[in-house]
């Protein structure tokens, strides 16, 4: 133990007992080298609540109508970035439909009508059928009405087949109302209309072709005849036709007409 001076202000003269006192000192330095750091966390048993600051942002008034106009705009965005595809106006709509209409109207008239042929028209650049039993060259008869209606159906077929083959093949047409043709009515046999009668260069008929059928009946006929074969590939098909019966007799006006 040590022995402390009678002098209480005199430190100076403090003096140790142990043998060793270097190695204490020493050993007292390093522990003091060693110091820890401690973080000392006190909680508050009573916190005082603390004000928010107020916010320094203005907030800027906004119109509705502009409201509106950006959710919009925001919208047909989104629906073009999501990759539907918008659809289209009522407007926009009928449109289509107007000129689909239109189309499909005027494809079915330039295909079955072939803008205004009409049996008239077939009359007016045949041949009187005289004449063409004496020019050499085979000839296709067609017996009409102007009240049957297979015959204004098929009108524009005849026409388009009459235009192509007119220089090697005859047209005739003949009206079964013109008591004219009374003899040729009963010599051909026709019984409906329309009736097609096909020629050879002497006149004898190969075939013949009766009411409504496929264009390619009368033109593959046509054409054996253009080519001078021996007869027809048709020589007797019938389809839907109007009753020559019921056909109304007249007077002929003019006694010189084929029709």
């Amino acid at each position: 133990m040590a022995r402390v001076a009678t002098n209480p202000i005199a430190f100076h003269r403090f003096q140790t007992c142990f043998p060793n006192s270097q190695s204490l000192v020493k050993t007292s330095v390093h522990f003091q080298t060693k110091t820890h750091k401690r973080h000392i966390v006190s909680c508050q048993t009573t916190p005082e609540p603390t004000e928010p600051q107020p916010s320094t942002v203005k907030k800027l008034p906004v119109e509705p109508s502009s409201v509106s106009n950006e959710s919009s705009s925001q919208a047909t965005s989104s629906a073009q970035g999501s990759g539907f595809p918008e659809f289209p106006s009522k407007g926009l709509n009928k449109q289509i439909a107007v000129v689909s209409t239109l189309a499909a109207v005027g494809l079915f008239l330039s295909g079955r009508l072939d803008f205004g042929v009409s049996l008239k028209d077939i009359a007016a650049t045949a041949l009187p059928y005289e004449e063409a039993l004496s020019n050499g060259k085979p000839t296709v008869v067609e017996f009409y009405a102007d009240w049957c209606e297979v015959c204004r159906e098929l009108a524009p077929d005849v026409y388009k087949v009459e235009q192509e083959y007119k220089d090697r093949v005859n047209f005739v047409v003949l009206n079964v109302d013109n008591t004219k043709w009374e003899q040729e009515l009963d010599e051909f046999g026709v019984e409906g209309i329309p009736h097609f009668s096909f020629l050879d260069k002497e006149g004898n008929e190969e075939g013949n072709v009766v009411g409504r059928l496929p264009q390619k009946y009368l033109l593959e006929n046509v054409e054996a005849l253009a080519r001078g074969e021996a007869s027809v590939p048709h020589a007797r098909v019938v389809g839907q036709y109007s009753s020559a019966e019921a056909r109304k007799v007249h007077q002929v006006v003019d006694p010189r007409s084929h029709g």
